[in-house]
């Protein structure tokens, strides 16, 4: 049996019951190894556009902030100045970190809606521009009656800052899932105050719907939709690439790609980043430039990472191709993350940090001239961990969590 192009006690299981660790809920976290689509080890190596000579890198390590999150899938603020850090659980409940404190009672619990867990459940969170007077936010989830994913927009409750109304649910978009794998699930605000969803294929191994490559559908896609306009459901922003072309759905902004399942904006320079997880060999990190009209095809299926798929040779015409790939020797999903801004480490600064789900290495990706460099810069060798998310707060700094675990690290360089 196959999930999302891997098999189950196959690779995953030859890495050792190590993995396994500590893990509270082993039939989801079973279950959410589908997210990996891996297979085999392949003779691919880690790879980026040649690039100067490297320049030193920094030391990092993880510190654990907090612990006993149950499935943690996301981590964001609220950008409302109040530091609080939000964690997602995979399970229907978003918790928040206040001054380092897990507070006991969930800020959004809509576990009752939630299907879970593999690769569907509440996904993600965001908080549009401007939260802290308007007091709505939006999540993804997968709903528990048919599978599909919904984009919702709730309402904090009113006098309580910490708690949101889980009967303030306004529907936006409902996406029917083929299968239960390949959801994408990430919500994001751009520097634009768009918000930007994204899309899995659809599921099942190798895209047999065809959906990356397919503009009519929005599954293997990246969406870019207004949601802050008085258009109900949604607004389409005017400068999306798609806009009027027969045959294209209008939410798109970008389309060939597997399952985006974290891709995040530098706050600083408004670059895109994503995280694309692979199927059998190869997972890469995209990078859209700020600024850039969007339309990009990232190649998805007729490519996995920077070579073709399935096919000795390929049409390469019009696709983007990665900045960044490793093989599964080195992993087997990988998890988008965030660029450093904060203040702390100026060592750090400019660094995107990314990890791999099954082996828990991290790395660190970053521009050299008119190239890319990345490197391993934490090889978790006997003590691995289970890479869901990264995530910010207000001040830029950046964490990430072991979802076997419910731990919250922050990156620290010593």
């Amino acid at each position: 049996m196959r999930f999302g192009g891997f098999d189950a006690g196959g690779p995953i299981w030859a890495k050792g019951a190590h993995i396994r660790a500590g893990i509270r809920n082993p039939i989801a976290f079973l279950a959410f190894l589908a997210l990996a689509g891996c297979g085999g080890s392949s003779s691919t190596s880690s790879a980026t556009v040649p690039g100067p000579a490297p320049t030193s890198w920094p030391q990092v390590s993880l510190s654990r902030v907090a612990g006993g999150f149950v499935l943690p899938v996301h981590v964001t603020h609220a950008g409302d100045g109040s530091d609080r850090i939000f964690v997602v659980e995979q399970g229907g409940r978003i918790r928040i970190l206040d001054n380092g404190v897990a507070l006991p009672s969930p800020f959004l619990d809509i576990s009752s809606l939630v299907a879970c867990c593999g690769e569907q459940g509440l996904l993600s969170v965001a908080f549009p521009p401007g939260f802290p007077a308007k007091q709505h936010f939006y999540v993804n989830y997968t709903r528990i009656a048919d599978g599909a994913t919904v984009v919702a927009r709730y309402r904090v409750s009113a006098g309580d800052t910490n708690t949101a109304d889980p009967a303030s649910e306004e529907v936006l978009l409902t996406i029917p899932q083929p299968f239960s794998n390949h959801n994408g699930g990430q919500l994001a605000f751009g520097p634009d105050g768009y918000l930007y969803i994204g899309m899995g294929d659809g599921g099942s191994g190798g895209d047999p719907l065809n959906n990356g490559q397919t503009p009519g559908v929005l599954p293997g896609k990246l969406l870019r939709i207004d949601v802050e306009s008085s258009v109900v459901p949604y607004g389409i922003p005017g400068t999306n690439p798609f806009l009027g072309m027969a045959g294209y759905r209008e939410e798109i902004w970008a389309l060939g790609l597997r399952n985006p399942w974290r891709f995040s904006f530098d706050r600083l320079t408004g670059d895109l980043y994503i995280a694309d997880v692979g199927q059998g060999a190869v997972e890469e990190v995209d990078v859209q430039p700020a600024g850039s009209p969007g339309g990009q095809n990232y190649g998805w299926n007729i490519m996995e990472g920077g070579g073709c798929y399935n096919s000795a040779t390929c049409n390469t015409t019009g696709l983007t191709l990665p900045v960044a790939t490793y093989d599964h020797s080195q992993g087997c999903s990988v998890t988008g993350g965030m660029v450093y801004r904060g203040p702390a480490f100026p060592g750090l600064q400019g660094i995107y940090f990314y990890g791999d789900y099954c082996s828990g290495r991290i790395w660190g990706l970053r521009k050299n001239g008119a190239g890319w460099e990345t490197t391993v810069l934490r090889d978790p060798g006997n003590t691995p961990m289970n890479i869901t998310t990264f995530g910010e707060d207000e001040a830029g700094n950046v964490y990430v969590v072991n979802y076997a675990n419910g731990d919250l690290l922050k990156i620290l360089s010593p």
